[in-house]
């Protein structure tokens, strides 16, 4: 193996000269570059196209079992140093059984534990990622140190704590995802150092040779499109990729579905059990429930060893559409799973309903797939100035379904009401969320809206404030905050980055009374055109938050 590995050049910080230890076990590609003191340990694999280079910040320690894939950068600067878990200290320490993944960079003073996933093209500088950590693609984690466990999704930018402490918990299917990819690369190792040695790959030649089968490489595109291509008379290309996928993984496939009545409530009906692990009897099987169910909305999904579900789709609605189109269906790295409670009515992606908005039902799911409780309360328009609300039934479930019906049914058991949707981290036994979801005239207001409203105090009236940006209740929860001595904060973030929850500061409202407040806030308003913009109260003393209140959306 012809590994190109130099010792560290001299400069005015060092003299050392460090070389490469590399442990016989593991597989450096020639086309990867190892400069000066990193230690690899036993199993690691390192892709080509990988630069590792300890020449300004060292020494980098990559532990065992590792792997680090094509296009990986890892280097650092001469200042700054982390504590690796041999308690010494480390430019980069990347842990065992981990896996960074095409293109990332890990950038010193830089600690990935043991068991972190680092997705494609993700930035990891001057930052700490907990064991056992999930980030995804296209994400920077800057400044900042993330607890073990901890999921970062697609394109987050977490660059202050806040943003790492409020990350969801790793779900168990990310857990099995990462040692899958940890898995295939311990194989892909094994494979290419039997390659490079003839006495291991000359038998598997002459196998091949005997037996007569053909290598891949002699195998023409036509043969390879015959053998590989699966027809379906009913099913779209990207369903049939999504069977495929299902299959190969090893989940099991589920079907299910539901007339237009019961569609809003979420009240899913099982199609017969696919058992079968060929991809051709799959789809008959899948067809079969089309075929039965007309008119209805149907939807595939996959189920893990642990009964939760994976990929759940809508593959038919009640106008015939059946899902397919044209785009070719990827291997969902970043999809979001959802809980299977095995009686029909899991998380689907396809909930709806009439009374509640489209952003209530996203925070809904935001705050299930966050493994947070969720409550509602209610309060009449003479005790909403004073906050004396009341709670609705407990919600004690993790589908969305079944929260989105048990908040309607709170609606309509206080129809002419405040209605507030609540979000409870119950570890810490605090509120992350309080939303209000329905207002005495039956409907959520806008942050446009123009009403007039009249504050009492003492039984008085007092002048009536009307505002062409902020909604009335707006104003009178920002009054409640300053009368009550919280601080005023405002987030904002844009649509892409509004599902992920990865908001960001727009700084402190620091105002002497309630029209500068007002007129500090619009100004965040005009600043953000086209984002959701937030108003967060905060109780300094106690250092948490009693309000986080959407006022702006798109």
């Amino acid at each position: 193996m012809a590994v190109r590995s130099t010792a560290a050049p001299p400069t005015p910080w060092s003299r050392s000269l460090a070389e490469a230890k590399i442990h016989e076990t593991a597989f450096v590609h020639s086309f990867s570059n190892i400069i000066g003191d990193v230690l690899i340990g036993a199993n690691v694999i390192i892709a080509p196209g990988t630069s590792i280079r300890a020449d300004e910040g060292t020494p980098f320690y990559i532990g065992e079992n590792t792997n680090i894939q094509d296009g990986v950068v890892i280097h650092g600067l001469e200042q700054g140093r982390v504590i690796g878990d041999d308690q010494k200290q480390y430019s980069v320490w990347v842990g065992k059984n981990a896996s960074l993944t095409h293109m990332a960079l890990i950038h010193g003073p830089a600690y990935v534990g043991d068991d972190c996933f680092i997705g494609f093209r993700s930035t990891v500088f001057n930052a700490r990622v907990g064991a056992g950590c999930i980030v995804m693609m296209h994400a920077l984690i800057q400044d900042v140190e993330i607890p073990p466990g901890k999921y970062v999704p697609s394109g987050a930018i977490i660059t202050n704590q806040q943003q790492a402490d409020r990350l969801p918990d790793v779900q168990a299917q990310d857990q099995q995802f990462a040692h899958h990819v940890v898995g295939i690369n311990q194989a892909l190792r094994t494979g290419y150092r039997c390659a490079e040695d003839s006495k291991c790959i000359a038998p598997i030649r002459d196998e091949l040779n005997l037996s007569g089968v053909k290598s891949y490489t002699s195998i023409t595109v036509e043969e390879f499109e015959r053998s590989s291509e699966v027809a379906s008379n009913s099913l779209g290309a990207e369903t049939v990729e999504q069977l495929r996928y299902l299959l190969e993984q090893g989940f099991k496939i589920g079907t299910e579905h539901v007339d237009q009545r019961r569609f809003r409530t979420g009240s899913w009906q099982s199609c017969k059990t696919v058992e079968t692990r060929s991809l051709t009897e799959a789809i008959a099987a899948v067809e079969g429930c089309l075929a039965d169910h007309r008119g209805e909305y149907v939807r595939l999904f996959g189920i893990d060893n642990g009964r939760r579900r994976v990929l759940e789709t809508i593959i038919q609605r009640p106008d015939g559409v059946v899902a397919g189109g044209t785009t070719q269906f990827k291997a969902p790295a970043t999809q979001s799973y959802s809980s299977y409670n095995g009686n029909g009515n899991g998380n689907g992606n396809g909930a709806s309903s009439a009374k509640l908005s489209p952003e209530t039902i996203d925070q809904i799911r935001q705050l299930l797939a966050g493994g947070y409780k969720i409550g509602t309360e209610h309060v009449d328009e003479r005790r909403f100035r004073t906050g004396s609300w009341n709670s609705c039934q407990p919600i004690n479930t993790t589908s969305t379904n079944e929260v989105i019906s048990a908040l309607e049914e709170c609606i309509d058991n206080h129809q002419g009401e405040y209605v507030r949707l609540i979000g409870i981290d119950s570890k810490a036994k605090r509120r992350v969320l309080e939303s209000i979801i329905q207002r005495p005239n039956g409907q959520v207001a806008s942050t446009g809206s123009q009403q007039s409203f009249k504050s009492t105090n003492s039984g008085s009236a007092t002048a009536t404030l009307t505002n062409t940006r902020l909604s009335t209740e707006v104003v009178d929860q920002m009054r409640q905050l300053l009368a009550g001595g919280y601080k005023i904060s405002v987030e904002h973030v844009d649509q892409r980055r509004f599902r992920m929850g990865t908001w960001a500061t727009a700084g402190q409202i620091e105002a002497k009374n309630d029209r500068e407040a007002i007129a500090t806030l619009e100004a965040h308003l005009a600043d953000y055109p086209g984002e959701y913009v937030r108003l967060i109260g905060i109780d300094t003393a106690a250092k948490r938050r009693v309000l986080e209140a959407i006022i702006q959306r798109p």
